[in-house]
């Protein structure tokens, strides 16, 4: 089967957490090469702002104020796009958090919330988006993570719900792939740490304020990987060293790698107090920033 993917300067493109970090970086990098979007994101007036800088230089793109979890917003969403461009060629699953915290202390409610943002938000929108996808052709891109293939203390429920985010997709690429030969590319995007606001944006339980280990990659990075998928037909793509590194000693050396992961806990705290430890779980946090605090 050829390809049914456009260049991105044809494109109409969804994606969703659009406020800050990758799916941020997404869309300043899709609006420099034409494409047309629909961003997503909680944070209404934050979402104004980048939407108004965008069409400012020149950028065709609507906001739609969104919570994932909901589908009934996500169908909103995908009304707007077709409302608005007449159509949707690719869709970015990005939106996402985090908890920090040991597994015995999160509370279920917290972990349940998790889950619903960053599994059933991804299945609210790859569902929604398949029919549109389908009908003439396009991708369907999930934003997963290391986590996807290993654990992470500390980050127990968030791995958690990106082996689900990878066990939906892996699934539904071969029903929608190979079963129904439809003209839709889905692929997983599998970053390491990338140096986004993700520990500020978090739901903390630990004494002292989170943060990811290091390297961290940039967010562009990811985003180039995101859209390279919207234009040619990818399946698993890892990005940053370290993603494909990690995955392999966690594949060949599984209990060197549990032994190796006792070394990410204190690389995940920072010295001082926890500062926001409510997080964005229940409400937005964004900003507008791509790059963490630490960071120009």
């Amino acid at each position: 089967m050829s390809s049914p993917l456009k260049p991105l300067n044809r494109q109409v493109l969804v994606i969703t957490g659009a406020t800050s970090g990758i799916g941020l970086a997404t869309a300043h990098d899709a609006a420099r090469q034409g494409a047309c979007l629909v961003l997503a994101a909680r944070g209404g007036d934050v979402l104004d702002a980048v939407v108004s800088g965008l069409h400012a230089n020149g950028a065709q793109v609507i906001g739609v104020v969104a919570d994932v979890s909901q589908r009934a917003d996500v169908e909103a969403i995908a009304q707007a796009a077709v409302n608005r461009f007449g159509r949707i060629d690719s869709w970015v699953n990005n939106a996402g958090s985090t908890i920090y915290g040991r597994l015995d202390e999160v509370s279920e409610a917290d972990s349940r919330r998790l889950f619903d943002v960053n599994f059933w938000g991804m299945v609210h929108g790859s569902l929604v988006a398949l029919p549109h996808l389908k009908r003439q052709g396009g991708a369907l891109i999930n934003v997963g993570s290391e986590a996807s293939e290993l654990a992470i203390p500390l980050q127990g429920m968030y791995s958690a719900s990106k082996h689900a985010v990878k066990g939906f997709t892996d699934a539904l690429r071969i029903e929608v792939e190979q079963l129904d030969q439809a003209p839709v590319s889905i692929t997983l995007i599998e970053p390491t740490a990338v140096d986004t606001p993700l520990p500020q944006h978090a739901r903390n339980y630990m004494e002292r304020e989170p943060k990811l280990p290091s390297p961290q990659i940039d967010p562009h990075q990811v985003a180039s990987a995101i859209l390279h998928a919207a234009t040619v037909p990818m399946r698993t793509v890892r990005v940053g060293l370290m993603a494909g590194i990690d995955t392999a000693v966690e594949k060949l050396l599984p209990g060197l790698a549990d032994r190796v992961s006792v070394m990410q806990v204190p690389r995940q705290q920072a010295d001082g107090p926890p500062r926001n430890p409510e997080g964005s779980l229940y409400r937005s946090c964004a900003d507008g920033r791509i790059y963490g605090p630490g960071s120009a």
